[in-house]
């Protein structure tokens, strides 16, 4: 992926992260999908009281480009305001496999930049219906 793309999609998900309702953890976090269309879509985490019904940034994201019709994933980018990047866990990784062969996830802070992948993160996702 060009270096520019990836820039624009940490400055998408810095963006959201300004968005993220967490009063309980104090961490807010942003992230910002590249679907197939080119289109790119945004979700910051949004907290609960019951904290089970806490939504992370990656899945909100996702939703999102879901609901507006995408179904193919290229990229995610999360943004966190950290001194160390940080990377989607297990549930947001399952969902993005749902949606993608094996996108780019790229980890930012506001001094760094990393990025893996879906397949390194998850090297066994599980997607129903698949042959052995």
């Amino acid at each position: 992926m060009e270096k520019k793309a990836v820039l624009r999609l940490v400055k998408a998900a810095q963006a959201a992260a300004k968005r993220a309702y967490a009063p309980y953890s104090r961490f807010p976090v942003g992230a910002a999908v590249l679907a197939i269309n080119n289109k790119i879509y945004t979700g910051a985490n949004v907290e609960n009281s019951s904290y089970g019904l806490t939504v992370c940034a990656e899945r909100v994201a996702i939703f999102r480009a879901v609901t507006a019709g995408a179904r193919k994933i290229k990229a995610l980018a999360i943004f966190t305001a950290t001194k160390k990047p940080t990377p989607p866990c297990g549930a947001c990784l399952q969902v993005l496999n749902e949606f993608g062969a094996d996108p780019l996830i790229i980890l930012a802070t506001p001094e760094q930049t990393e990025t893996t992948s879906l397949r390194k993160l998850l090297p066994l996702g599980f997607k129903f219906g698949e042959p052995d």
